[in-house]
């Protein structure tokens, strides 16, 4: 089969297409035909080897965490799933979903949305649970709430908008001037022009803070969280994690960071979101799994407004 490989970490010219063997399953896999994947910024990192504490030194590898595609094969141990299924989800470290099939344990993966296509499907997961995640399990979210999304018009922030607006809160987003009206369409009651404002001298505070550009630490963002509000971050600094550990043992704010944790139940619910149409996919560009290291060149710019798209194998 076709992947896009790296044999030791670097700048995107390590990404190598190539022809590799084809993975073979265990008893709790399937082997998924992969139609589309996506770039999220982990996938670079990791490439990189800014991420290497987690990923270790066993060369080649195949990165790529999300994937849409066509199972082909069950493992013996797998119920509720046939060859066939148009399915969705995101793999474990280091991924593996650049490659035209991947074994993927079947607890984390789910029936892709009947509404979008291959490439719409593959832009959704990581990204989209890690939106999720971040507000009901780390941020306790409750209809009636403040939210604030610090990077709304990202990969991330697209969904957190839209999932923080289903959930029944009040959504301020923060982006740049460009996205100002994007950010609004995606059902934020409030953007702020980050150029032109800083959403930390607000004089209204947030119930749940969730910076998900990383941009702002807990100390710069306390004065506009509420007594119990929460601050969410998608990159874990050495002050974000010494205050998740404070904080935790103390009442008040809290101090709280995601790692998103890929399984079939959180796939399921946003899959009745997209369906039920509360909450839509936007695509910035789709590359072909050649251009592997071009697409990996436009995410690092951070300029990409909404998901970049991965073609895999044509269907």
């Amino acid at each position: 089969m076709k992947a896009v490989v790296i044999r030791r970490y670097g700048s995107a010219e390590v990404l190598q297409y190539e022809d590799v063997e084809q993975p073979t399953i265990k008893p709790d896999q399937l082997l998924v035909k992969i139609y589309a994947s996506s770039i999220n910024p982990v996938d670079w990192k990791i490439r990189k080897g800014m991420l290497r504490f987690l990923t270790g030194n066993k060369f080649p590898m195949i990165l790529g965490f999300d994937l849409a595609g066509e199972v082909v094969e069950v493992g013996s141990a797998v119920t509720g799933f046939q060859p066939g299924d148009a399915i969705y989800g995101s793999t474990a470290v280091p991924g593996g979903a650049y490659a035209e099939f991947a074994a993927v344990p079947a607890n984390i993966v789910a029936p892709k949305p009947t509404n979008l296509n291959y490439e719409q499907a593959a832009v959704v997961p990581l990204a989209a649970l890690t939106a999720l995640q971040a507000l009901r399990d780390q941020g306790n979210i409750q209809s009636g709430q403040s939210v604030l999304i610090n990077g709304a018009a990202g990969g991330v922030g697209i969904f957190a908008v839209q999932i923080a607006k289903a959930l029944g809160t009040v959504v301020t987003g923060v982006c740049s001037t460009k996205n100002l009206d994007f950010v609004k369409s995606l059902g934020a009651d409030r953007v702020i022009d980050y150029t032109q404002q800083d959403f930390t001298k607000d004089t209204e505070p947030y119930d749940i803070i969730f910076d998900v550009v990383g941009k702002r630490s807990p100390s710069q963002c306390k004065q506009v969280l509420k007594p119990n509000g929460v601050y969410i971050t998608t990159l874990p600094s050495v002050e974000s994690f010494v205050q998740s550990i404070l904080t935790s043992f103390l009442p008040g704010q809290k101090v709280k960071f995601i790692l998103e944790k890929p399984n079939t139940q959180d796939l399921l619910y946003l899959k009745e979101l997209i369906e039920a149409g509360k909450m839509r996919v936007v695509i910035h560009r789709t590359y072909p799994l050649q251009e592997l290291a071009a697409a990996h060149t436009e995410s690092e710019t951070e300029r990409a407004v909404g998901k970049i798209a991965i073609a895999v194998i044509s269907h």
